[in-house]
């Protein structure tokens, strides 16, 4: 069965080579010359030499930019193609399951990016072609990029689970200062396999003692990285960045809050294979947050079939006048609001903070003062009358806090995660290098 796999893969992939608008061959019988290779075929799809070369240079420029020495070009070829060849099985998985990044969604995150940078989108085509940047390589590229980051939101980070008791917990652990503290971090991987046989599991523990021993005594961590880890974080050096203490995964956070800055750790094992840390540096502090609250009520109205839009916007202007001469505004919230989530409570929507409503819903009652209800007005939910209960200075801390750590909690746990499942979608894929 592997044999009849193989073989269809090999037929696959010289179609598909064909068929590459950028893996033009020339008549060979003519030139005796071919254009691109094959680097490697992934189950039914593959990855070209051309690609491989172009990742290649683009890796060795940003080390070199970062004046970090070059490992030898073997590694830095083996390193890359791993990537690609991860990327590509990803790539394969997203299209197995129906994900695709629309237009609009890719022109969101090019306008982001052009914000970011302080430059008009309709200019981004003419600012990349100036750093010798193609527009629509550069378009294709991100769309890569954000199907890669979507499926992993999707098959890892979404099945991530955060227990009251994770909370409690992280929550007490923040009291401790160390845990507060932010740390800059870098990391080595030397993965296990999922079935490893006892030799394998000692060739590996040997390494890791190895590498840890070299990083230990000087040598370069982020080459040391580059030429031995198997983390996606491998090219970079292995640096993981500036991260809360509680956003490390916990056996990294247990090593960094006993380490000075520069100190390199022991390998430690975990079910994704060895890890070895260092700390780079280390900050602390918590800033109190600090927000204005407002605290309204309201009552919302949605056009139909029978209502129009003026139809609605009297009706509620009614609601308004029976208000003001004295009726209640929570009894008939409860029965006339179409807001499900706030009319059981008489339209009450509590305390808020900034971005909370949408932006036509916050300048409709910008002005509002204690107990003023609103003329009617339009969202983009509806039409809606407002009653302002009043504001406050809130601190929340504490609030944010608890947000923060759930979202920590998870991302603490991404790490591992995504390595584990990389290494599924890699155990379960169908690769042969060429190189």
């Amino acid at each position: 069965m592997r044999k009849v796999a193989h073989f269809c893969a090999i037929a696959v992939a010289q179609m598909l080579l064909l068929s590459q608008p950028h893996a033009q061959t020339r008549d060979i019988s003519v030139h005796g010359e071919m254009l691109d290779r094959i680097a490697a075929i992934v189950n039914d799809g593959l990855v070209l030499k051309s690609e491989l070369d172009v990742q290649i240079v683009t890796v060795q420029k940003r080390l070199q930019e970062q004046r970090v020495e070059l490992p030898s070009q073997s590694v830095i070829q083996q390193q890359v193609l791993d990537r690609l060849v991860l990327q590509e099985i990803q790539l394969q998985r997203a299209k197995h399951v129906g994900l695709t990044i629309t237009d609009e969604q890719l022109n969101g995150a090019l306008q982001e990016i052009a914000a970011r940078n302080k430059i008009p989108f309709d200019q981004l085509p003419t600012a990349l072609a100036a750093q010798g940047v193609d527009y629509k390589q550069y378009r294709e590229s991100m769309r890569k990029e954000l199907t890669l980051s979507t499926l992993q939101q999707r098959d890892v980070i979404a099945h991530i689970n955060v227990s009251p008791r994770e909370l409690e917990q992280y929550l007490a652990r923040q009291q401790n200062a160390a845990a507060n503290d932010e740390f800059n971090v870098s990391h080595i991987l030397l993965s296990l396999p999922a079935a490893a046989t006892p030799q394998q599991l000692e060739e590996i523990s040997h390494k890791a003692q190895d590498v840890a021993s070299r990083a230990g005594k000087g040598e370069d961590f982020g080459q040391l990285a580059i030429a031995n880890s198997n983390s996606q974080t491998a090219l970079d050096g292995g640096q993981l960045g500036w991260r809360k203490g509680t956003q490390l995964p916990q056996f990294i956070l247990d090593l960094v809050v006993k380490m000075k800055p520069g100190d390199v750790s022991e390998p430690v094992r975990t079910p994704s294979g060895y890890h070895i840390v260092k700390l780079n540096e280390r900050r602390s502090g918590e800033v109190p947050v600090i927000v204005s609250q407002i605290h309204v009520r309201h009552i919302l109205m949605k056009p139909n079939e029978l209502d129009d839009e003026a139809t609605v916007r009297e009706k509620l202007a009614k609601l308004r006048e029976r208000i003001l001469k004295g009726e209640d505004f929570a009894g008939i919230a409860a029965t006339a609001s179409e807001d499900p989530g706030t009319a059981p409570d008489g339209g009450d929507a509590g305390w808020a903070g900034p971005g909370t409503f949408v932006p036509e819903f916050d300048k409709a009652i910008a002005d509002l003062k204690d107990n003023e209800i609103s003329e009617p007005f339009k969202t983009r939910y509806g039409w809606h009358i407002v009653q302002m209960l009043g504001t406050r200075t809130y601190d929340s801390t504490d609030d944010v806090r608890r947000q923060k750590a759930y979202a920590a909690i998870r991302e603490s746990k991404t790490d591992e995660e995504t390595e584990l499942w990389l290494r599924r979608l890699r155990d379960d894929a169908f690769v042969e290098t060429k190189m």
